[in-house]
């Protein structure tokens, strides 16, 4: 097997203590990105939380602390906009924000689909701030997703894309439901909704062709 290079193995292991971090936040009745645009001090909340993810992964804690040096200096970047911001984030590909309660758990992969939203770089904060909000809020759809200020050798534009998902792609109505909220928040240009089955074929735009399901 390849070994991973220090710095890369930093920021899987960033990604993934973020996740962990905004979980057990939440389980206490907060949001990551909320604590991070207040005054508020997490840092406390977060020390904690770290010890814990260091006894379930000691390796991903060690190179994060070798990287990083302690928890103070994530929190810090965090607070800069680090997995808040996608135009601030340059070590994950992808920031995630999942709807509240149990709505993902029992989901057959291949039945959710999701809207696809493409925005400029001077556009991505903001449209991701309402998408954002607005699944933590549970009025949006099971988990959103945006791209990043990160170079992804597989990206096939130069735009930043904001994924918002429903359950089941056949179910027209709860699909055309969230096009509708989406046009609430302003997007209102016409958009394309792919299926993740097709995602997870490879099947991509190219040449004219089109793989998008619905178009609203």
């Amino acid at each position: 097997m390849e070994e991973i290079d220090p710095e890369s193995l930093a920021d899987i292991a960033y990604g993934i203590f973020e996740v962990y971090l905004n979980r057990e936040l939440h389980a206490r009745g907060s949001c990551l990105f909320e604590l991070a645009g207040q005054e508020t001090d997490f840092e406390e909340d977060a020390h904690e939380i770290f010890a814990r993810f260091q006894e379930d992964y000691p390796d991903l804690a060690g190179a994060l602390l070798r990287r990083f040096g302690g928890i103070n200096a994530i929190c810090a970047l965090i607070r800069a906009g680090e997995g808040i911001l996608p135009s601030k984030t340059t070590r994950v590909y992808w920031i995630v924000q999942d709807a509240p309660g149990p709505a993902k758990r029992g989901l057959d992969d291949e039945q959710v689909g999701k809207w696809l939203i493409f925005v400029s770089a001077d556009e991505v904060d903001e449209a991701w701030r309402k998408v954002r909000d607005e699944t933590a809020k549970g009025t949006l759809g099971i988990s959103a997703k945006v791209s990043t200020a990160k170079p992804n050798p597989d990206s096939r534009d130069e735009r930043y894309v904001i994924y918002v998902y429903t359950r089941d792609w056949a179910d027209e109505a709860d699909v055309m439901g969230l096009r509708e909220r989406l046009r609430d928040i302003g997007f209102t240009e016409r958009i394309g909704y792919k299926r993740n089955i097709e995602t997870y074929q490879g099947e991509y735009s190219e040449e004219g062709r089109r793989v998008t399901y619905y178009s609203a």
